[in-house]
């Protein structure tokens, strides 16, 4: 369960390309863990990470001391700068460090902050770098069960019902514990309970408030407390602004800090071909989905950080221009999600609790756009298929069709 496989296939193919690789994602979501399974496969290595005093003092004193890697062979070294963000001018340092020694060392570059977007100013490490992702455990990782892309891509309908009793344990443990290792792996809703009452508090009053210089670590924690009940809707910025007693640039600046940091991550509106779709307001998922107690919208989230996980990780490895989206017009007809491959329609999602008829809105713009769609449930024993003029819709347990995803 902790081999990351899918994550070390997307590793090597990027290095192949380009001698320094970014890692980025969630904060305790197996990044060091990660670069240690990927270290080990070099003959020669050296960790670096900047929480550790030793570490640092041992970079400003001299910059290139990794050249002091001790060598078992000839072969290429990695040299791993775990959560380098930290230090004030890394991307300048970075940009030396690759313009130097990328003919001839291999970089692993991880952290918790948006690293492609993290640090205004500097020289710029466009061009020196490639980025990756790392999300907690989702079905698609655990079920190891993912086709291929061009698979997928040319029939997202395909399903089977095999391994169904696996899989459905596999998604009740995510809804139960969540994806995150430590809870994950435990198994025990007390060390959940612990790990998810002090992950936000650390990451807001340390992480967020240190490394972006917002104050107001006690309103942001208000605010992420509230975002469990907001989740399923367009956010409405005004409205948690009067609820919080505080500006609408807050609360913006606030939600933009969550997402950068991976507490939280947002989808967009889709609008084209879709009259009188709304256009603005986005909506707002949570990564750490146990939080959200009511039955339906943790369900949503849940399909939701599985389709995240997919996106990313295609464009990622260069399959696409892929991009999540939902739709809901003025007269308040939605479909929960839309995924998009270079600004094109491609499928269409919703996600249903128990309900095994096809929404009259999956209807409707499926209608429209002329596209596959698929109605996921919590649960089942088998799947349908249902037609809608000429096109079909495939209504089916979640966890089934969603650990096949590439």
């Amino acid at each position: 369960m902790e081999n990351r496989g899918p994550y070390i296939k997307i590793w090597q193919e990027l290095i192949r390309d380009k001698s320094m690789v970014f890692l980025a994602g969630p904060r305790q979501a197996g990044k060091t863990t990660l670069a240690q399974i990927i270290s080990r496969s070099f003959t020669n290595n050296l960790y670096f990470n900047w929480d550790i005093a030793q570490h640092r003092t041992r970079l400003i004193e001299n910059p290139t001391f990794f050249e002091a890697v001790e060598r078992k062979d000839s072969s290429t070294p990695l040299i791993v700068f775990d959560e380098i963000h930290k230090y004030k001018d890394w991307k300048n340092y970075l940009k030396g460090v690759y313009d130097q020694f990328h003919g001839s060392y291999k970089f692993l570059v991880s952290g918790s902050g948006r690293l492609d977007i993290y640090q205004k100013g500097g020289d710029s490490l466009a061009g020196r770098y490639l980025l990756f992702h790392l999300w907690p455990f989702t079905v698609a990782e655990l079920g190891n069960r993912n086709v291929r892309i061009d698979v997928f891509l040319k029939n997202p309908l395909e399903i089977d019902m095999k391994q169904k009793d696996k899989l459905r344990a596999m998604w009740l443990r995510l809804s139960r514990f969540s994806g995150f290792p430590e809870p994950h792996l435990a198994g025990r809703i007390t060390t959940y309970n612990r790990w998810s009452n002090t992950y936000s508090q650390q990451l807001i009053r340390e992480d967020i408030r240190d490394l972006t210089g917002i104050k107001s670590a006690g309103n942001m924690e208000t605010l992420y407390f509230l975002l469990p009940s907001r989740v399923g809707s367009p956010i409405s910025i005004p409205s948690i602004a009067q609820d919080l007693r505080v500006s609408y640039n807050s609360v913006h600046s606030w939600l933009s800090a969550f997402e950068r940091f991976f507490l939280v991550f947002s989808i967009s509106p889709w609008t084209r071909r879709i009259v009188r779709a709304i256009q603005k307001e986005r909506k707002v998922y949570l990564w750490d989905t146990p939080r959200i107690k009511e039955p339906s919208v943790r369900f949503e989230n849940m399909v939701a950080v599985e389709l995240w996980r997919a996106v990313t990780a295609w464009n990622d490895m260069g399959y696409g221009l892929f991009s999540l989206h939902f739709i809901k017009n003025k007269e308040q007809q939605e479909v929960d999600f839309l995924i998009a491959n270079g600004n094109e329609p491609f499928l269409l999602l919703e996600a249903k609790l128990s309900e095994t008829e096809p929404s009259p809105s999956l209807k409707k713009f499926q209608s429209t756009l002329s596209i596959p769609a698929v109605q996921l449930t919590n649960e089942g024993e088998g799947y349908r298929i249902v037609s809608n003029r000429d096109q079909s819709i495939l209504v089916a347990p979640a966890y089934q069709w969603l650990s096949k995803l590439p």
